[in-house]
């Protein structure tokens, strides 16, 4: 893995668990064995290095779904794209992490973050009216749907804290019956 690809996994990580604002890159150079100044020459700018970090993980977000999207009909493939999110949430939870930050900083960042995957929930939405339309889904609001999917995937995996206030600790066993219970949960909204 060459030097630029080692600082952008570094900050991915860092970003994501640490928090955007509680990153530095003085750190992140000490973490991966460079100089700060060899960051700031792959990457101009803390914001430059965000927005590759944002880039990359908008890249990898779209191929993971994709292929989780075009497997199976109705419900299944609704769960298959649920299941996709948790074993992301589980091997690099930095990632859902940094959706999380980025979304929480707000514009600018957060529209390149949202255009980047503009694409994916359009198609999942229109999908979703595709099958309320076939009868095979019980009819809500599709776009309002992908919305509260995501924000659940991502509160379920990544919320450290309010899960822990519930009585829940962030373990694979408690991730894994996260998961499946919102699956039940959709599976008795969605299916007639």
């Amino acid at each position: 893995m060459g030097t630029s690809d080692r600082i952008l996994a570094a900050a991915l990580r860092s970003f994501g668990t640490t928090g955007i604002d509680a990153t530095s890159l003085d750190a992140l150079a000490r973490e991966i064995g460079v100089t700060k100044q060899a960051i700031l020459y792959w990457y101009p700018s803390k914001e430059a290095l965000l927005d590759a970090v944002i880039d990359f993980s908008a890249v990898e977000l779209q191929r993971r779904f994709a292929r989780a999207i075009e497997v199976g009909e109705g419900f299944e493939r609704i769960e298959g794209v649920v299941r996709a999110a948790f074993r992301l949430a589980a091997r690099h939870p930095a990632m859902l992490g940094l959706m999380r930050e980025v979304n929480r900083i707000g514009p600018p960042t957060s529209t390149r973050l949202t255009e980047s995957v503009t694409p994916l929930l359009t198609a999942a939405a229109a999908w979703l009216e595709v099958e309320m339309d076939a009868g095979r889904l019980r009819r809500h609001d599709p776009k309002l749907l992908v919305l509260m999917a995501y924000s659940s995937v991502t509160g379920l995996a990544t919320e450290v804290e309010v899960l822990r206030a519930l009585g829940e600790e962030p373990t694979l066993a408690s991730l894994v019956r996260r998961r499946d219970q919102l699956i039940d949960l959709l599976r008795g909204a969605l299916v007639p």
